[in-house]
This record gives structure tokens, C-alpha cells and sequence, in this order.
């Protein structure tokens, strides 16, 4: 018990440094500041290329949204979320010892051999997979739809609204996907390119924009050229390439990207012309419990039948029936569900 304790308040010291010197020290892996940028990127689109163009800015719930963003993706954690998950961890990985004669899972993990190209992608399907099941969990459990509601309160979507979601959804999330993780070993590896990755898209599937499959596509092969071109997470296909080389590289794959991904990648990922069908009041009956359940990917839906989008949702009333009695603050949303 004594080593659980101390456990937690390592924990929660250490996030507490973590975070003061992710917001201090700015870097390329400062989650805080990644954060500012990305949001920041997508609010410029939607002043710029807005998709409900009547739609106001700053909309309904702009900044209540806003807060959500930093405290589920910081403040949650400092409170109380880093410290307890550091104790549940440590009491799994105590039971997988004390159950297998002395299991390490770390040192046992065959994925240690790996190239970080295939840790990074295979921890992305999975996760997203896992994630995915979640997602659909969420909307089927009374008791955790309450929790749910939330997120799907909001009513002018916008990047924001990505990140509003109840507190108990960080907990139901985290604990569920650790346990596949961890048996993979996937979880003990850094994969902070992949929470990035994810916050993008998932800002991306909530914003006011629309763009075509085409321009996805074309980012995503030229990401795949950049880390081609620049060798990085251990792909080695390329040996010292000049620059010349290296911006061919990744224009070629860009364009390859528009060619070949381009007319699949509303099928292989999640997009705004899809989410909103997710946040659609009105459904027909025999979806009564939610369409569109993937985070980043797409291609989850269209595998299990649950992928829905009949025609442009552009106009589409948003919520649940009953939002507009839900509470509109954040400390009556954060209660909703305890009742």
C-alpha cells in the first residue's frame, strides 16, 4: 500500500512539473503549445473557408468549448486523472506479474525489436480500433450516454467541440483501451506523433470546413513524404538525399496522395461531411443508437454497417431530443450523470 501512495504522489508531482515545463519550455514535443497551434490553425479555416457560412466566429458555446480543451486535455489530469492512473497501472501490471509467475510485461513486449514506423502505426489502428468500440459503448450504455451527452449538447459545431466531453469519459476511455494496449505492449512506448495526429483530425472531423478527399489526401502522402524524405522513426528507404531529392520525394508522394487516396479518403477517414451525421438530432429509428462512430478512421463504420451520411448534413439540427434543457454550464454538465 505504502508503494501505491507513493506511486500516486510521484504522480501527481511529476505531472505537475511535466506540465509547467511543457508550458515554459516550448519544443516540438510541448503537448500545451501543440495545442494552441492546431486549434489555431482550424479557427483561421473556419474564418477563412467556413462551411456553414452563416454560422457566426465565435458561436454558440465558443468559449465554454474552449475550456474544455484545456481542461480535459491538462487541468483533469493535474487535478487528480495522472496520479490515480499511474496507481491503476501499477496495480495491472502487479497482477499480470503476481498471476504468470513473474511476467514482465515491458521486457516481454516483442514489439521492443520493432522499427518506430510499425510500433507507430500498428498503436494507431489498434487504439483507434479499440477506441472505436468505445465510441459505440458510449451511446449504447444508458449510464454512460448520460456522460455522453455532453459532448453531443453542443449545437453550432465548430474545432472547439472536439474536445468537449465529460470528465468520466477520460476515465471510461483510458481504462477500457489500456488493457488491449498493454497486453501488446503498445502502450509503453512514446506515441506522442500519434496524439497529435489525433487531435488534428479530430479537430479537423468538428470544424466548420469542408474540403475535398483530394486535399486530405494529398496532406497525408506528403506527411508519408516527410518522413521518407527526412528518415525519420526509422525508415531508412532513403541514404543521405540531397534536398532536391528530398523535395521530390515528398511532392510525389503528395501527389499520389490526391490521385490515389484522394477518392477513398472519406471511406478510409473521418470528415466533417460525416461527423455532423454523428451529432444529428434526428435520426431514423433503426439508428437509434448513433451512426458514425469512428474517431480518426472511417473505414470501422463502413466495415460494421454503422457508416451513415445520405445526403449533405450542412443544414442539420445538432443535439439530442431534450438539449435544449440540458445544462449549459460546464459545472452542470460535469454533474450530469451522477443523478
Amino acid at each position: 500500500m505504502e508503494n501505491y501512495l507513493k506511486v500516486f504522489l510521484n504522480g501527481y508531482g511529476g505531472y505537475a512539473n511535466y506540465l509547467w515545463n511543457d508550458i515554459t519550455n516550448p519544443s516540438w514535443k510541448s503537448y500545451f503549445w501543440w495545442l494552441i497551434i492546431v486549434s489555431a490553425f482550424f479557427f483561421l479555416l473556419e474564418v477563412v473557408i467556413p462551411w456553414r457560412k452563416k454560422q457566426e466566429v465565435l458561436r454558440r458555446d465558443f468559449w465554454l468549448d474552449g475550456f474544455y480543451m484545456f481542461f480535459n486535455f491538462f487541468l483533469f489530469s493535474l487535478v487528480i486523472y495522472n496520479a490515480a492512473s499511474d496507481v491503476i497501472v501499477e496495480l495491472f501490471n502487479d497482477g499480470i506479474h503476481a498471476l504468470s509467475g513473474g511476467f514482465d510485461l515491458q521486457a516481454s513486449n516483442p514489439m521492443n525489436t520493432w522499427p518506430i514506423w510499425a510500433i507507430l502505426l500498428v498503436g494507431f489502428f489498434v487504439r483507434d480500433f479499440v477506441q472505436w468500440w468505445i465510441h459505440r459503448l458510449l451511446h449504447r450504455s444508458e449510464r454512460l450516454w448520460e456522460f455522453h451527452k455532453v459532448h453531443h449538447s453542443v449545437q453550432e459545431m465548430g474545432f472547439a467541440a472536439h474536445l468537449r466531453y465529460h470528465w468520466m469519459e477520460n476515465i471510461v476511455y483510458r481504462t477500457l483501451e489500456y488493457i488491449p494496449l498493454a497486453l501488446l505492449g503498445i502502450g509503453l512506448h512514446d506515441f506522442f506523433i500519434i496524439h497529435i495526429f489525433t487531435l488534428a483530425w479530430g479537430h479537423f472531423n468538428h470544424s466548420n470546413i469542408s474540403v475535398s478527399g483530394k486535399v486530405t489526401g494529398g496532406i497525408v502522402g506528403m506527411l508519408s513524404g516527410i518522413v521518407i524524405a527526412g528518415g525519420l522513426f526509422d525508415v531508412s528507404i532513403l541514404t543521405e538525399p540531397s534536398l532536391l531529392i528530398q523535395a521530390a520525394v515528398i511532392l510525389g508522394l503528395g501527389a499520389v496522395g490526391v490521385l490515389v487516396l484522394g477518392p477513398i479518403m472519406r471511406i478510409l477517414f473521418n470528415s466533417p461531411e460525416m461527423h455532423i451525421w454523428h451529432h444529428t438530432e434526428d435520426l431514423p429509428s433503426d439508428r437509434y443508437y448513433g451512426v458514425n462512430f469512428g474517431l480518426t478512421l472511417a473505414c470501422w463504420d463502413y466495415i460494421f454497417g454503422t457508416a451513415y451520411v445520405p445526403k449533405e448534413g450542412r443544414s442539420n439540427k445538432l443535439g439530442f431530443p431534450g438539449v435544449e434543457e440540458f445544462p449549459d454550464t460546464f459545472t452542470g454538465q460535469s454533474l450530469n450523470g451522477f443523478k
